[in-house]
């Protein structure tokens, strides 16, 4: 927050805290159920970003993070400013720092989808407007809001939940390890040798009161979970790696898996997936997969961290 203009950046999930999380879920509840019946580009009744404009940034490819951004503008009333690196000077060697400077007098806000974490960090440095995390390499938090906005209306209560992922542990875990942290759920985590999350998220998280358990075995990971969660093997700019989908196999979410989850467990998968591969077409496309509801639920949480950015939203 800074001076007259009282605004907060969303990079990690810790900069909003457990009580800003619970509010941003409890209020994308809330303009979901209220938009009942209206059209996708009709604003909220309310439009509380009328006139604002936000800059999305795109240095690596987006579908999900790209339409509900812009989307959720529509809804709030607002507009969007779409670039990426081969339309604009990022692409030709400007810095992150005169990007942030020169954006922040033209746009109200800026969201970056990047690789390096200190990006980001970069732009939040020297951008005087809020500035929002739509992907780095090291954390995904606008995609873990939605995915616990989607397990509430599923019915289940975060306190003492117990989610097991499987794979690779990257940004998207590091990010729901922070989440348990804040929101008290427990977290068991199934990936081979060499591919483990980063230590500083698991203390993180254990810091915070969670439950880690890390394991290579992934039948422990499932058995009894509420939530059986899994990402792409290959993530996105990576070299297509035999040696990496070799060691992952073992731990591809499919029926057996989610037999050993509780018998109303979810399936999360923040998409784009490969079917096949880390997940069967008998989970992604079976009844408890509700990777549908996550896509939609950017839109509705994404929302909801716009409007605490601009310090619309307490706490």
């Amino acid at each position: 927050m800074t001076g007259a203009a009282r605004f907060r950046h969303f990079l990690d999930l810790g900069d909003a805290g457990g009580d800003a999380i619970a509010a941003m879920i409890n209020d994308a509840i809330d303009r979901k159920a209220g938009r009942a019946g209206l059209p996708k580009g009709a604003p909220d009744a309310d439009a509380p970003l009328s006139g604002k404009v936000l800059a999305l940034v795109f240095e690596k490819n987006s579908t999900r993070t790209r339409v509900s951004f812009d989307i959720a503008m529509r809804q709030l009333g607002g507009s969007v400013l779409i670039l990426d690196s081969g339309s604009s000077q990022l692409g030709r060697g400007e810095t992150i720092a005169d990007t942030a400077r020169v954006l922040s007098r033209m746009v109200d806000a800026i969201m970056l989808r990047t690789d390096d974490h200190a990006k980001i960090e970069d732009m939040a440095r020297h951008a005087c407007v809020p500035v929002i995390n739509g992907l780095t390499d090291r954390s995904h938090p606008c995609q873990i809001l939605a995915d616990l906005l989607t397990v509430i209306e599923h019915g289940k209560a975060l306190p003492g939940l117990e989610v097991a992922w499987f794979g690779d542990g990257n940004n998207v875990l590091h990010s729901i390890l922070e989440a348990a942290g804040l929101m008290k759920f427990n977290v068991r985590v199934a990936t081979p040798v060499g591919y483990e999350p980063d230590s500083a998220f698991v203390a993180l998280a254990r810091a915070g009161g969670a439950r880690v358990t890390l394991t290579q075995d992934a039948a422990e990971a499932a058995r009894g979970a509420d939530v059986i969660v899994t990402d792409t093997w290959i993530s996105m700019g990576q070299a297509h790696a035999e040696a990496k989908l070799a060691a992952m196999a073992p731990y591809q979410v499919n029926p057996y898996l989610m037999a050993l989850a509780k018998p109303d467990a979810v399936f999360l998968h923040c998409l784009p997936a490969h079917v096949g591969e880390e997940v069967s077409e008998e989970v992604f496309e079976g009844p408890q997969s509700v990777v549908f509801d996550e896509a939609e639920n950017r839109i509705h949480a994404q929302k909801s961290v716009l409007l605490w950015s601009f310090g619309l939203l307490a706490p």
